[in-house]
């Protein structure tokens, strides 16, 4: 047993030295299994915290999470944070890769703020307990007329409580190297409350992480917040344009901060420069 362990104890960093695809899968089941030890502490500091689902939760994830990062050999280059000073309610869109979003997004969360989530996260172990502690509002993505009565209720909730929201309004994961267009829900969700929209934008994680090619190195992610859009005065009926203009703008620095050249929409994914 001995010798099992001590040829376990240098196999590991041999491969790790080695191997591309074997660091993938250490550093991707290291992220999943530490995500849930860190939702087991979080489970009971929350309900001692706030004694049950409450956004001010999120403070206790966000400290707890913050050090993941250096684990992963990932940095974040934030610029724009002073924009997030914003006073009352708001809605942040950002653009959604993969399960490291989580990361740059508890780099930035601001107070009083939580997510909007798929409904399949609340059975995510101890992190969807979590979530739920930290008031993460779920929808069913597969059900539209779920999912708008879910906005109404949120865009409620926002003002009541005086939170803010935090959407991927690609509303999936995208590792194609562009944005995928958008769902109107964050839009309306803003527009019913009278609450303005903060984009956020990630660069891409395309030069060090890999899906599909097993790739996993360290890389710096540039995470640019942009000024805030006003949606005062607003009806549904300039929900599309607003959606537009939001997707344009994010899809113009998305490109520009990860290095591609830009496009034409029907092109296929950007060239590198």
């Amino acid at each position: 047993m001995d010798a099992l362990w001590v040829f376990l104890m240098l196999l590991v960093p041999l491969l790790l030295w080695t191997s591309s695809t074997f660091v993938f899968y250490f550093k991707k089941c290291f992220y999943v299994v530490y995500m849930m030890v860190l939702g087991a502490i979080a489970i009971p500091l929350s309900i001692l915290k706030c004694g049950g689902r409450d956004v001010e939760n999120m403070r206790v994830v966000r400290a707890l999470v913050r050090h993941v990062k250096y684990f992963l050999g990932l940095r974040f280059d934030v610029s724009g944070l002073e924009h997030l000073q914003t006073e009352g309610p708001y809605v942040i869109i950002s653009n959604h890769q993969s399960s490291l979003d989580v990361l740059g997004l508890m780099e930035v969360l601001p107070d009083r703020c939580t997510m909007i989530a798929k409904k399949e996260l609340v059975y995510a172990g101890t992190v969807g307990i979590v979530s739920w502690l930290g008031g993460i509002v779920f929808i069913n993505r597969n059900k539209t007329s779920d999912a708008k009565s879910v906005m109404a209720d949120a865009a409620k909730t926002m003002l009541d409580d005086q939170i803010r929201l935090w959407v991927f309004p690609e509303g999936t994961r995208n590792q194609r190297g562009d944005l995928l267009p958008f769902k109107k829900g964050a839009f309306h969700l803003a527009v019913q409350a009278q609450a303005p929209i903060i984009p956020i934008v990630f660069s891409s994680y395309s030069n060090f992480y890999l899906r599909k090619e097993k790739l996993f190195n360290s890389g710096t992610i540039k995470l640019m917040i942009l000024p805030k859009i006003e949606t005062k005065g607003m009806t549904s009926d300039d929900v599309a344009g607003l959606s537009d203009k939001s997707y344009d703008l994010m899809r113009s620095v998305f490109l520009s901060i990860s290095g591609f050249a830009p496009i034409t929409q029907n092109n296929g994914p950007p060239s590198h420069h």
